[in-house]
């Protein structure tokens, strides 16, 4: 059975909103979830944009090594399935990819996949690093996010700073970056999105 622990941080009432969610699932948990991918080794740029205005809304990596994670800083997306440690989220297939895409697009926003080819080194170190990076504060997805790219070889100039756009348009300036475009007609409520994913549900979207 899946234990989540819940890591208290000690912090002052008034800030309490802004903590991360330190979330730690069980090492059997962790371990039962692994997924290994027959993809090239890849690591994935995930930014969601508003509709109509373009504004960037939230920031997350897809890796692809000797197993595929998502590390959603920040993030609120969640399934019993699914282990998570400080915003390390196991166990990413096909479907779940699709369950977390699904969750994000909707008629306010859309996804766009940007994914660059890296050696299976860079993609396992890239693992690591998110592992090791802690759970990120509220709205500080794209911070994270490139501090997590800046210690791999080749992505060392990912800018910092808190706009998802800023990042997600220097990476499509990295070699070989391919890009797929997400849209979903849902409502914008993805509270009920998850019930019924957690129900093994799953409404489809678009890609352009």
């Amino acid at each position: 059975m899946k234990r989540r622990v819940f890591i208290a941080a000690a912090l002052p009432a008034a800030l309490a909103a802004c903590g991360a969610d330190n979330v730690w699932d069980d090492a059997e948990a962790v371990k039962a979830a692994r997924f290994v991918s027959n993809e090239p080794p890849s690591i994935t740029l995930f930014t969601v944009i508003g509709i109509p205005r373009g504004e960037g809304g939230h920031s997350a990596l897809m890796i692809n090594g000797s197993q595929r994670i998502i590390y959603d800083p920040a993030g609120t997306w969640n399934h019993p399935s699914i282990p998570e440690r400080h915003d390390v989220l196991y166990g990413i297939t096909d479907n779940f990819k699709n369950f977390y895409i699904d969750y994000h697009a909707r008629e306010t926003y859309w996804v766009a996949e940007d994914r660059v080819p890296v050696s299976r080194e860079v993609a396992d170190l890239a693992i690591r690093r998110a592992e090791a990076n802690g759970s990120a504060n509220k709205a500080f997805c794209a911070v994270e996010t490139s501090a997590v790219l800046r210690g791999l070889p080749g992505f060392e100039n990912a800018p910092s700073g808190f706009s998802p756009l800023k990042l997600r348009n220097w990476f499509m300036t990295l070699p070989g970056v391919t890009s797929k475009r997400h849209m979903d007609g849902d409502p914008a409520n993805n509270h009920n999105v998850l019930i019924r994913q957690k129900n093994g549900e799953f409404t489809g979207y678009a890609r352009r």
